[in-house]
């Protein structure tokens, strides 16, 4: 019973160094024990999320991962701090401009880290989708943890801050696979024949080799406008990210088969009246 008293006493006895630490031996072993489970907690983590990533969501949860890690390790070392007697009180007084300062700094950082995090777990975004973010279309190349980089129709480098995935309007355009519909808009005269112009049209889009046949190319009448009858030719690509180039082929065949068939594209027209015109100076 002695030794048992003995080595509680051992443990609450109260060691102080200078005027603002102090600790027991106790304090001590607690704090080991806290990192050892904090250790294999993060490590137990870490093997359940990875068992429901992708081999590619792994290499870039592994940055996501670490910088939990300091986020958690911080934690621990500042109770660890406080449960040896460390006031922290003061070095957080003390401290409490600068972080604001530095928290308002590092707000858009922080901010493109989060949606880093929630793209990857969400996988609302991919390696080789084609997306379109305010306007810009580019086939993404690599998503890192702040930022997500994607290519241009014109071999542009387009740096996206991850952010913007969350207060943007996304176009995923190869979500539901790299099969995507387009269609071109044309107009002709009232006068023209419209069964030869969905005849021509179809077969403007049989010919060319990179419209698919299932589904096939499809003709709309879409609407009488104020000088043309307005037709919509739907097509669908197998990659999408040069559809602006089928477009244009397509618009020049159009152009040469109606000129060919004397069917005329109008354009519009708006006549001037003049009331009370001018007299003339002379």
């Amino acid at each position: 019973m002695n030794v048992l008293r003995n080595f509680i006493e051992l443990l609450e006895y109260r060691f102080t160094i200078g005027s603002s630490i102090s600790f027991t031996p106790k304090s001590i072993l607690i704090v080991i024990l806290v990192f050892i489970i904090t250790f294999f907690s993060l490590k137990i983590f870490r093997k359940i999320i990875y068992r429901t990533l992708s081999s590619d969501a792994k290499v870039k949860f592994r940055s996501i991962f670490s910088f939990f890690n300091y986020f958690v390790y911080t934690i621990v070392i500042l109770l660890t701090f406080q449960n040896i007697g460390i006031n922290l009180t003061a070095i957080f007084a003390a401290s409490a401009a600068l972080l604001v300062g530095v928290g308002l700094a590092l707000q858009t950082f922080i901010q493109d880290i989060i949606s880093g995090v929630f793209i990857i777990v969400d996988q609302s975004v991919h390696v080789n989708d084609i997306i379109e973010v305010d306007g810009q279309i580019g086939k993404v190349e690599n998503i890192k943890l702040r930022t997500t980089r994607a290519v241009t129709r014109e071999n542009k480098v387009l740096i996206i801050p991850n952010h913007k995935f969350l207060t943007s309007i996304l176009f995923n355009w190869t979500e539901n696979g790299v099969i995507t519909k387009e269609y071109i808009e044309v107009g002709v005269s009232y006068n023209s024949d419209v069964n030869q112009v969905t005849a021509i049209l179809l077969d403007i889009a049989d010919q060319h080799s990179s419209i698919l046949k299932d589904p096939a190319p499809k003709v709309i009448f879409n609407d009488f406008g104020d000088s043309a009858l307005v037709f919509q030719l739907y097509f669908a690509l197998s990659s999408s990210f040069v559809s602006n180039v089928v477009k244009s082929e397509l618009r020049y065949e159009i152009i040469e088969k109606f000129n060919a068939q004397n069917i005329e594209i109008p354009f519009p027209q708006r006549s001037l009246t003049l009331v009370n015109p001018p007299k003339s100076l002379t």
